[in-house]
């Protein structure tokens, strides 16, 4: 795929979402590398809705290793117990926070995250390699159409494990 990237204006999340996908398709289709398909994977959902942060943690060494993320500094490693992130591994399910304020055991790495998605991301065998994190400055931001999109992108990963 070209170095381009077509973003619908003025249009819901679900249509974004749903004209993103197809690029994010053919952008990782041909490159076999992991970090650069995640890292431009990052970059796409940073460019197309503007969240606070993006990333993925991926499973490393007992934990949740910092990997490819498009926004300020984060925390590098996250037990698997520990916060959203270690939340969603354990659970190998989405997690919606509306607030984080409000999510016992919160990480904190940034005070201007306000609600988070996190998305598991399996092997092919079913266990969990990684989470997509998406953090938003804003409160109650994300709804189920994020998680059905995310988790449809979370499946071409998993195609490339």
């Amino acid at each position: 795929m070209a170095e381009t990237l077509f973003i619908p204006t003025d249009t819901n999340r679900e249509a974004v979402y749903t004209a993103l996908f197809p690029q994010i398709e053919a952008l990782i289709a041909d490159e076999g590398d992991l970090i650069a398909n995640l890292a431009n994977i990052t970059a796409v959902i940073k460019e197309a809705f503007g969240f606070f942060w993006i990333g993925f943690y991926l499973v490393k060494e007992g934990q949740l290793v910092l990997g490819p993320f498009q926004g300020p500094i984060a925390c590098t490693r996250i037990p698997f117990h520990k916060g959203v992130c270690g939340a969603s591994y354990s659970r190998a399910e989405t997690i919606i926070v509306p607030d984080v304020e409000a999510f016992s055991g919160h990480i904190a790495c940034s005070s201007a995250s306000r609600s988070e998605i996190v998305v598991p991301v399996f092997h092919r065998n079913g266990t969990v390699a990684m989470v997509l994190d998406v953090d938003s400055d804003q409160l109650d931001d994300f709804s189920e159409t994020d998680r059905a999109h995310l988790e449809k992108i979370a499946s071409l990963i998993t195609r490339k494990l």
